[in-house]
C-alpha cells in the first residue's frame, strides 16, 4: 500500500489528511521462457496468481502438469515463470499459440461464437453437491470482513473459495476481481487441494471470465455482490453451473442451476 496525504473536503470545512492506496504493477507470465502475458495486478501470491491463471487458460490441467513455477533467484516478482512438463506440453501447443481465451479474446466476436470457442477447454460439470443457499448468502454477507485490504484501501476485490460443506479453502484480495480469483485458485492448484472446493463467493458481478476460471477450477456454484452478465448466465447454463447473487429487497436470485439447490 502506498500512503498518501490528500485534500478533504466537508461542506466548506478543508483539512489533509493521510490514505492508503492500493498497489497496482504489472506481472508478466512466462510459459516456457516465453512471454505469454501481462496483468496490472496488486503485487502478492505471484505463484499463485500464475497458476490460478494458468489453470484459466488452458495452460494446465492440474499440479502436476507444473515442472517449475516462480522468479529466478534475485529476480524482481513482477516476473513469473511457469515451465510445464513435457507430457503436457505436447497437448498445448495451440493454445500457446494462440495466447488467450481469457486475457486476450478477440475483438468482434459474438457470444455464441465465444462459448464455441471456450468449448476447447471447458466441460460441463456434474450434477450436484447440493448447497444451501441461505449458508452461502451468509458467506457473501461475511466476505468484506475478511478484507484486511478492503478495510485500508477500499479499493480491492476478493474471491474466497468453500466446500460443499462451508469450509472456507482460500481467501484472496485484488485490485482486479479476475486477479482475485486467479490468485483464490492458484493457491488451492498448487497446494493440490482445488478437488475440494465447491462454491466461490465474490465480492464484485460475475463476468463470463469469472465463470470460465471456476469451470476451468470445476466449481459449480458462484454466489456474487452484484448481478451476472447476460452471457455469464449462458456460459454458466450451458456448462451446468449455478449462479446466484441477493436481490434490491431482502432475498437472493438464482439465475441458473437451480437444480443444485438443497430443498
Amino acid at each position: 500500500m502506498s500512503p498518501l496525504t490528500v485534500l478533504f473536503q466537508a461542506g466548506k470545512a478543508k483539512t489533509s489528511t493521510r490514505l492508503d492506496l492500493i498497489e497496482e504493477e504489472p506481472l508478466s507470465i512466462r510459459v516456457q521462457g516465453k512471454p505469454y502475458a501481462v496483468v496490472m495486478r496488486t503485487p502478492g501470491d505471484e505463484p499463485a496468481h500464475a497458476a490460478g491463471f494458468a489453470l484459466a487458460e488452458g495452460i494446465l490441467d492440474s499440479a502436476d502438469d507444473i515442472e517449475t513455477i516462480g522468479s529466478c533467484e534475485g529476480e524482481v516478482t513482477n516476473v513469473v515463470t511457469l515451465t510445464v512438463t513435457q507430457a503436457r506440453l505436447s497437448l498445448i501447443t495451440a493454445v500457446l499459440e494462440r495466447r488467450g481465451f481469457v486475457s486476450q479474446t478477440s475483438c468482434g466476436i459474438c457470444g455464441k461464437e465465444l462459448i464455441e470457442d471456450l468449448s476447447q477447454i471447458l466441460r460441463v460439470l456434474p450434477d450436484g453437491p447440493s448447497i444451501d443457499l441461505e449458508k452461502a448468502y451468509r458467506c457473501l454477507e461475511r466476505l468484506e470482513a475478511s478484507q484486511a485490504l478492503y478495510r485500508r484501501t477500499l479499493a480491492s476485490h476478493a474471491a474466497a473459495i468453500y466446500t460443499p460443506a462451508f469450509e472456507l479453502l482460500s481467501l484472496a484480495e485484488d485490485v482486479g476481481r479476475h486477479n482475485a480469483l486467479d490468485k483464490a485458485i492458484g493457491k488451492l492448484l498448487l497446494k493440490k487441494t482445488l478437488d475440494r472446493a465447491g462454491i466461490l463467493i465474490l465480492s464484485s458481478r460475475i463476468s463470463y471470465e469469472l465463470v470460465q476460471k471456476a469451470a476451468r477450477a470445476r466449481i459449480p456454484f458462484i454466489i456474487a455482490a452484484s448481478r451476472p452478465t447476460a452471457l455469464a448466465v449462458q456460459l454458466a447454463n450451458s456448462l451446468n453451473m449455478t449462479l446466484a447473487s441477493p436481490s434490491k429487497e431482502s432475498g437472493i436470485h438464482v439465475y441458473c442451476g437451480t437444480g443444485r439447490l438443497k430443498t
